[in-house]
């Protein structure tokens, strides 16, 4: 574990970003008190960022994973033959 001061963590970021990736935990000091953590993330997160992104606001509540499984939409019934709304369009256009 290491810690390091806002302002050495601006400077070298990258480096303490791979550190964090490789598994070392991080802590961010400002006033000799400890503010934050950088670590690598926990295990079963998403590798990619809209996915983990995503995974958080479903995991708060914010939103809600479809009802449906997963392919393709449920087959439906049309409300009305497509001739029939065609003559009818023809009809409202005749008027004109």
């Amino acid at each position: 574990m290491r810690a390091v001061g806002i302002k050495m963590l601006k400077d070298k970021l990258s480096e303490y970003v791979r550190l964090a990736a490789a598994g070392e935990t991080v802590l961010v000091i400002d006033r000799d008190r400890v503010v934050a953590e950088l670590r690598a993330p926990s295990t079963g997160r998403a590798e990619d960022a809209p996915d983990a992104l995503l995974a958080d606001a479903i995991r708060e509540g914010l939103i809600r994973p479809a009802a449906l499984p997963p392919g393709p939409p449920p087959a439906t019934t049309p409300v009305s033959r497509l001739e029939d709304i065609l003559a009818a369009l023809d009809d409202a256009r005749r008027d004109r």
